[in-house]
């Protein structure tokens, strides 16, 4: 934002008049007695009252001046006379402007048109703002100064401040959630020599005592995993994970995961608890299970956007491939390539491997399917499972059918929400499957190396266990109806300006 010179040049010139007084004018502690929202909401069992804010209006009425005054939890009116005031402090009263913090202190009462005002009768100036505050208080309407100044969009718009409260609050609920259940809070590195728990393509760094190359993570899931390892059975991240990929309206760099381990349980336990989970804290923080949801991507007209989240469904992933474009997961190569070409998917690269091809198909089916019922006209939940194992390097194959995984993925109006899995216990087949990976996207691209640490600690002995990861953001964007992972980020990633 580029203000006026004159605005700022006058505020200025307002500075050096209050320092002229001899007051400091970004003060100092204040002890503040109560919140603006605490002394209107208990009016009448206070008589007094002693607070703090920023200054969001003036109004001028003959020798009478009211104001508001805000902070996080309300606004309150404060009516302002000469003759209530030391003379220093009217004078300093005459140089405040919109958006000062000040403290103040006054008599409680009520205006004649029934609002709760502070007859101010001590005034002290905590912090002067030299520059205007945006738009006259309605409101940022500029996205991208919005993000970039988020500390501006958090003063003027009260609906956005509640977004991040409510953010808050759904992160303390997951975590009471596991909490009560017994599971272990732990903190695993952010910075690995060999990037590795997730797809993804990693930040490099240089650590320079140590000369070498480090990665920051892109899932903190082989060393949750070193835990079950350890002993502990029942474990929890809420954690920052990196990828080195695009921005999007669901896609941000850096961003916040759950993820959860449980030994001794399977893919269906995981769902149930990711389902538990979502519900649980979608009924303590919203006291309900009915949302509006504005989808990111686009939605059949004829839907009404209502999402219920007491209704869950489970679809099969290779049902899905073999019902849209008639795929087997026992199916070679080649095959596939022609069975897509016939169903007009164009296939044009020969050398495309399968999970390429997976992959590419998969997002064909997997964002749209299975979360809508037009009959209700709601979005409902849907757990879809039976993925391909060859792209499921870390997760066990089904027993029943090799070429599937026990895994599934969690969709909510057509978003990817969470993911898990029967966790890989058997370090041979681990092994085997992380050298296929390797093999698949090139040893050296991308710090790709065997995490030969994490083999060994499977060899001691992992527990069957079944792994979950919720994407914190995403199901923020959930709950608060919000189109862009970047109205729940306080500070998203954003393009350099020039």
């Amino acid at each position: 934002m580029n203000e006026p010179n004159e605005l700022i040049k006058e505020r200025q010139k307002k500075l050096e008049a209050i320092k002229a007084l001899g007051i400091d004018p970004f003060g100092g502690k204040f002890l503040k007695d109560q919140t603006p929202a605490d002394l209107t909401q208990n009016f009448e069992d206070k008589k007094h009252g002693r607070t703090a804010g920023r200054i969001t209006a003036m109004r001028l009425m003959g020798k009478t001046t009211f104001c508001d005054l805000k902070d996080e939890t309300g606004r309150i009116q404060l009516y302002v006379k000469p003759d209530h005031l030391s003379e220093k402090e009217f004078k300093l009263f005459g140089l405040l402007d919109i958006g000062d913090t000040v403290g103040v202190e006054g008599e409680l009462f009520k205006t004649k048109m029934g609002e709760i005002s502070i007859r101010v009768d001590r005034l002290e100036l905590l912090s002067k703002s030299l520059r205007p505050m945006p738009e006259k208080w309605h409101g940022l309407k500029d996205v991208e100064i919005r993000y970039r100044q988020r500390y501006l969009d958090l003063m003027s718009n009260d609906e956005i401040k509640d977004i991040f409260k409510k953010r808050s609050r759904i992160i303390q609920s997951v975590r009471k959630i596991l909490d009560d259940k017994d599971y272990l809070e732990v903190e695993t590195p952010m910075m690995h020599s060999i990037p590795g728990g997730a797809a993804g393509k990693p930040f490099k760094t240089h650590h320079e005592a140590l000369d070498i190359d480090l990665f920051l993570r892109v899932a903190p899931e082989l060393y949750l995993k070193k835990l079950l390892v350890g002993g502990f059975d029942k474990v929890y991240e809420i954690n920052k994970s990196f990828r080195n990929e695009g921005i999007s309206t669901r896609h941000n760099p850096e961003f916040t995961m759950l993820e959860v381990y449980t030994a001794y349980q399977d893919v269906n336990d995981v769902m149930d608890l990711c389902e538990e989970l979502i519900k649980k804290t979608a009924e303590d923080v919203f006291k309900s299970l009915e949302f509006s949801y504005r989808a990111a991507r686009s939605l059949p007209e004829d839907m009404k956007n209502k999402l219920n989240l007491s209704q869950w469904k489970r679809v099969s992933f290779a049902k899905l491939m073999q019902e849209s474009f008639d795929i087997l997961p026992n199916d070679d190569t080649k095959q596939w390539v022609e069975k897509l070409r016939k169903k007009g998917v164009p296939i044009k690269d020969k050398d495309l491997s399968r999970t390429q091809i997976i992959n590419l198909v998969a997002d064909l089916i997997t964002p749209s399917p299975p979360g809508s019922d037009k009959e209700t006209e709601v979005l409902r939940p849907v757990f879809v499972t039976d993925y391909f194992s060859e792209i499921s390097p870390l997760a066990r194959k089904n027993k029943q059918n090799p070429y599937l995984a026990d895994r599934f993925e969690l969709y909510i109006g057509g978003m990817e929400i969470a993911n898990g899995y029967s966790e890989q216990n058997d370090p041979i087949e681990q092994r085997k499957r992380l050298v296929e990976e390797l093999k698949e996207k090139g040893k050296e691209k991308d710090g790709g190396a065997l995490d030969e640490d994490f083999l060994t600690a499977l060899e001691h002995g992992m527990p069957p266990a079944g792994g979950l990861g919720i994407g914190i953001d995403r199901l923020t964007m959930l709950l608060t109806g919000q189109e862009s992972i970047r109205e729940v980020i306080l500070f998203p990633q954003m393009k350099p300006e020039k």
